[in-house]
């Protein structure tokens, strides 16, 4: 049955990327394919309601496709949509969040508002993980294909920032040669708005005495800082240090700094853009008292912390909150605190009303501890900004059932070629009586 090959008409896209199609009832799902197309695909897991399929050959293709540019694609699990052009993704990626939150009786699908695409569907990424491995061809630094941990070489990606790309010319050269090089499994590198670069090498902890001259002695391009890591991100070491890349968000701009181990957003200016929306919806008239959850080295709290009374941030990794107070005292913010804690716990020590707004910008997994805590800190306005519409949609749940609506809603494209989709919703609480 697994090697079974079918004909197949492609209906949708599906949250996860991939087509479907109906054959004998069952629902198929296969990867790299548009809706419109007519494909031959190969049966690889079949289930009681639904089989997974992998494509062998676009038979009839949809007018809405088109010729992927990176001669990788298929291979790199990085991209699924390459084959979509980007107003096509657009459309997909705000049909898919539409209907997910309608589905899950958040808000009607036609209540949200437009996705915002983004500016550049290429040369967007400002954070990347490369893996790597020593084989028999050489030293490998690239991508995992879907679904495993194959690495697929790939000397150049379109989705990387200029500054990136330049820097894995140079990683792709030095590390070839470089002592115990079997023992880097992943370079981790990222940039800013400013000029500064910042790779982290990780190593298994047996090479690091061998690694470590190494490293420091690596030429490496003007603004590169260079970093390494044995374990978990305790064990991160600063090894050449060139200063920190720089995120510019609001206006008059903030320049916020992040430390290695630290959490930007991978596209930059769909982060200023998703600062601004914020911004325009809150409409904060000074008086407001904040909490951020997850608030990171401030991203969002000091741009709310400029126009509210007080706002307090709440972070469990130490040195982004080390960031957030540099942050905040390089810009010349007062009225902003920032703690080290887990949120759902630290939630727990304030009193109901303690907030008029909470923001929240949880990891992929949501916080649905959070969200229950929020129903009896009350405050006025939640806003919830989401990396995954499927967490989003459970922690929202106990919320719009529990005495508050949605007021705004959004989606955001901050990863063209791929079928992530991040989103900001804002929620009020409904005063006694309000239907």
């Amino acid at each position: 049955m697994t090697e079974h090959q079918i004909d197949l008409d492609i209906i949708t896209l599906t949250h996860g990327g991939r087509g479907l199609g109906r054959h004998e009832g069952m629902a198929v799902f296969v990867p790299f394919t548009a809706p419109g197309d007519r494909v031959r695909c190969r049966l690889v897991t079949v289930h009681k309601r639904y089989a997974e399929a992998e494509l062998v050959e676009v038979l009839e293709p949809s007018p809405g496709r088109r010729d992927a540019p990176c001669p990788l694609f298929g291979q790199c699990g990085g991209c699924q949509w390459q084959h979509l052009p980007l107003e096509v993704q657009a459309d997909w990626k705000g049909r898919i969040f539409g209907d997910l939150m309608s589905r899950a009786g958040i808000l009607p699908a036609d209540k949200i508002s437009q996705l915002a695409m983004a500016p550049d569907e290429w040369r967007y990424r400002s954070r990347v993980q490369f893996k790597c491995r020593l084989t028999d061809q050489g030293f490998l630094i690239g991508f995992y294909r879907g679904g495993s941990h194959y690495i697929i070489d790939a000397p150049r990606c379109l989705l990387l920032s200029p500054s990136i790309q330049a820097t894995l010319d140079v990683l792709r050269r030095e590390f070839a040669s470089a002592p115990a090089n079997d023992r880097l499994p992943q370079i981790d590198v990222s940039c800013g708005d400013n000029d500064t670069v910042r790779v982290v090498v990780h190593v298994l902890p047996e090479a690091t005495e061998q690694l470590r001259p190494w490293l420091r002695d690596l030429a490496l391009p003007q603004h590169v800082s260079l970093c390494m890591q044995s374990g978990r991100k305790e064990t991160l070491e600063v090894l050449t240090p060139e200063g920190s890349p720089v995120v510019i968000v609001d206006a008059p701009q903030l320049a916020l700094k992040y430390s290695p181990g630290g959490f930007a957003q991978v596209n930059l200016a769909q982060n200023r853009r998703l600062v601004a929306d914020m911004l325009a919806w809150l409409d904060l008239q000074g008086e407001e008292r904040v909490l951020d959850l997850f608030c990171g080295m401030g991203n969002l709290s000091l741009p709310l912390a400029r126009r509210a009374r007080e706002l307090v941030g709440v972070e469990d990794y130490a040195p982004a909150i080390a960031d957030a107070r540099d942050n905040a005292t390089a810009n010349r913010i007062a009225n902003a605190t920032f703690r080290v804690g887990d949120a759902a716990a630290t939630i727990r020590e304030f009193t109901a009303g303690a907030f008029d707004l909470v923001v929240l910008d949880p990891p992929r997994t949501g916080s649905l501890q959070v969200a229950r805590e929020l129903l009896r800190l009350a405050p006025q306005r939640i806003l919830y900004v989401s990396c995954d519409p499927a967490t989003l949609v459970r922690d929202l749940k106990p919320l719009v059932h529990n005495g508050y609506r949605v007021v705004a809603c959004r989606a955001f494209d901050f990863f063209p070629q791929t079928w992530h989709i991040e989103s900001m919703t804002l929620l009020a609480r409904e005063a006694p009586g309000d239907a």
